[in-house]
C-alpha cells in the first residue's frame, strides 16, 4: 500500500497541476495570457493547496482511512469534469455582461470561475498530508514517510506542468485535456481500492464506475455544438466552422453574404468578408489610408506591403481589391488561421505570400534591407495588443525595414473618452519617427473602437495627405473607397503624445495594465 501512496500523491500533483495549466488555455480567449493573468492564476492554485493540505492534514488525523482518501480523489475528478462544461458557458454569456455594462454580474462570473477552478485543486492539495497520515508507521520515520510522499507529488507536478502542453493540448484539445485528466484520477483512486477489505472496496469500485462514466459522458456530450452553445449569447449567424487549434478557439460565422471570423470568445471580430461590397465597413478599411500620408507615396499597386496580424486575410483583400496586385507578405502566428482564411474568405489572391510566425520575429529574421512601403500592424488579441509590437525597440526595427518615405500603421483600441494607449502608442512612435499621426474612427460613447496610429520615416504635414486623399480619381478607385477616403480628412490629427505619457520599451511595456484601465472606465460608463 505504501507503494500506491506514493504512486496517489504523484497523480495527485499532477492533476493539480495539470488543472492550472489548462485552465490557463481555458482562460486565455477572455483574459489573454499576460503577466497579471499568469500571477493570479498561479496565486489562486497555491493558495488552494495550501488549504488543501492543511484540511488534509486535519481530516487525516481524524479520519487515516484509505477508502476517505480515495472518494477524496474520485471527487476531484467529478469536480474536474465539470470545470470545461461550466467555466465557458459562464465566460462566454459574460461576454455580454461587458458589452451591456454589467460590471456586478461580469465580477459573478469571474467569481464563480474561480470557485470552479478552486474546489478540485483544494481536494487534491489534501493528499499528500492524508497519505501522510496513513503510511505514517512510527513517530520515528515521520520524516522519511513526508519526504518520500512531498518527492513524489513533486515529481508528479512536473509531469502534470509537462504533459498538457507538450501532448494532451495539442493532441486533443483544451476539454478533452480536462476529461482526461479527470479520469486518470478517477481511475487512479479505484485501484487503490486494492487494498481495501472487501465492503469498502465495493463501495469505492462503485464510485469509481460511476465516475469513469460520468467523466466520458461528459466529455462526448460536450463535443455536440448544441451543448457547446447552450445558453450562448454570442453574434447570430450561422455556425459554418469550429475547432480549437494550438493558439485560439477558432469559429467561422455567416449572415447572409458576410462572413466573419471569431478568435476565442472575445467581443471583436478578427476577419470580414464581404463579397458584395468593396470595403468592410470596419476598422480594416482604414489601413488603406497609410500610403497617402507620405509625402511621396508610392503606386499603391506595386508597393511592397507587409502585414503583420494577417489573421483571414481582410486586409490583404482589401488591398488588392482597391488598388491591384501589390506584392504582400502576410505574417500571421496561427497556420490553421491561414487554412480557414483561405477555405472561408476567399484568402487566395497570388500576390499574397502568408506567413506562419511570430511577426516580431520574423521582421527580426528578414535581412537589413529597407524592403517595405508599408507595413500595417493588426496583431489585436482583443481587447490586447501583443506587448513586444509596441515597443520603441521594434519600432525601430520596423522603421529599419522601411524605404525612406515608408509608413507604418497599427490598429489601436480606445473609447471616445479614454485614449490612454492611443497616447502609449503616440508617446513611443515618436521616440522613433520624426511624423506621428492618428486617424480616429468615429466611436459613439459608450462603445469600444479604435484609431489607426501612423509612424512616417520621413517628416511632413497634414497638407500632404489632403493633397493626396482629393486628387484620388474616380476613374481609378470605387466610389465607396473615395467617399471614405474623403471622410476620413475631418478625423485625421498630427498627434504628440502628453509630456507625463512615458514610451513603451522592452524592458517596460504596461500594455495590460492600460488596456484594463481602459476596459475599468468602460464599464464605469
Amino acid at each position: 500500500m505504501h507503494r500506491y501512496l506514493l504512486i496517489l500523491a504523484a497523480g495527485a500533483g499532477a492533476g493539480a497541476l495539470g488543472i492550472e495549466l489548462s485552465a490557463a488555455r481555458l482562460l486565455e480567449p477572455w483574459f489573454g495570457n499576460s503577466q497579471l493573468v499568469w500571477a493570479a492564476l498561479i496565486s489562486l492554485v497555491l493558495a488552494c493547496l495550501a488549504l488543501g493540505a492543511w484540511l488534509g492534514g486535519k481530516v487525516g488525523d481524524r479520519h487515516a482511512r484509505l477508502d476517505y482518501l480515495l472518494l477524496t480523489v474520485i471527487g476531484a475528478g467529478l469536480v474536474t469534469t465539470l470545470v470545461p462544461l461550466l467555466v465557458p458557458w459562464v465566460l462566454r454569456n459574460s461576454v455580454q455582461d461587458l458589452l451591456e455594462f454589467e460590471p456586478v454580474l461580469l465580477l459573478a462570473a469571474v467569481l464563480g470561475v474561480a470557485a470552479l477552478l478552486s474546489l478540485p485543486v483544494i481536494l487534491l492539495g489534501a493528499v499528500s498530508p492524508w497519505s501522510i497520515r496513513i503510511a505514517l508507521p512510527s513517530v520515528q520515520a515521520g520524516g522519511r514517510t513526508a519526504g518520500r510522499l512531498y518527492a513524489a507529488a513533486t515529481l508528479g507536478s512536473i509531469a502534470g506542468t509537462l504533459l498538457p502542453v507538450l501532448w494532451l493540448i495539442p493532441a486533443f484539445g483544451t476539454r478533452w485535456t480536462f476529461y482526461l485528466m479527470a479520469a486518470f484520477l478517477v481511475v487512479l483512486a479505484t485501484v487503490g481500492a486494492l487494498w481495501l477489505p472487501r465492503p469498502r472496496r465495493e463501495r469505492v469500485g462503485m464510485w469509481g464506475v460511476a465516475g469513469c462514466g460520468v467523466v466520458l459522458l461528459a466529455g462526448f456530450l460536450s463535443d455536440a455544438s448544441s451543448l457547446r452553445f447552450l445558453g450562448s449569447r454570442t453574434p447570430a449567424g450561422e455556425l459554418v466552422y469550429e475547432d480549437e487549434s494550438r493558439f485560439h478557439y477558432i469559429a467561422v460565422r455567416q449572415q447572409g453574404t458576410e462572413t466573419y471570423l471569431k478568435l476565442n470568445e472575445g467581443v471583436g471580430i478578427h476577419s470580414v468578408h464581404h463579397p458584395d461590397t468593396d470595403l468592410s465597413l470596419g476598422v480594416w478599411d482604414y489601413f488603406l489610408l497609410a500610403p497617402w500620408f507620405s509625402a511621396d507615396p508610392p503606386d499603391p499597386a506595386q508597393a511592397k506591403v507587409l502585414v503583420i496580424g494577417l489573421a483571414a486575410g481582410t486586409v490583404s483583400s482589401l488591398w488588392t481589391d482597391i488598388y491591384g496586385p501589390a506584392p504582400i507578405t502576410g505574417i500571421e502566428l496561427d497556420p490553421q488561421i491561414i487554412a480557414v482564411g483561405q477555405t472561408y474568405f476567399g484568402m487566395n489572391q497570388p500576390n499574397l505570400t502568408a506567413v506562419a510566425a511570430d511577426g516580431r520575429r520574423w521582421l527580426q529574421a528578414q535581412p537589413a534591407t529597407r524592403a517595405w512601403d508599408v507595413i500595417a500592424i493588426d496583431a489585436y488579441r482583443v481587447p490586447y495588443i501583443p506587448f513586444h509590437l509596441t515597443t520603441v525597440e521594434f519600432f525601430r526595427l520596423a522603421s529599419a525595414r522601411l524605404h525612406e518615405t515608408g509608413v507604418v500603421a497599427i490598429n489601436v483600441g480606445r473609447t471616445a473618452a479614454d485614449q490612454s494607449l492611443v497616447d502609449a502608442l503616440v508617446a513611443t512612435m515618436g521616440e522613433v519617427f520624426p511624423t506621428v499621426a492618428v486617424v480616429n474612427e468615429p466611436v459613439p460613447p459608450g462603445t469600444l473602437g479604435n484609431a489607426l496610429v501612423i509612424g512616417l520615416n520621413q517628416p511632413t504635414d497634414l497638407a500632404w495627405y489632403q493633397t493626396h486623399i482629393l486628387g484620388l480619381s474616380a476613374t481609378d478607385y470605387p466610389a465607396t473607397f473615395l467617399a471614405f477616403a474623403r471622410g476620413s480628412l475631418d478625423q485625421v490629427a498630427y498627434a504628440l503624445a502628453p509630456p507625463e505619457v512615458e514610451p513603451l520599451t522592452d524592458d517596460r511595456a504596461p500594455v495590460e495594465r492600460i488596456v484594463h484601465g481602459i476596459v475599468w472606465n468602460f464599464l464605469r460608463g
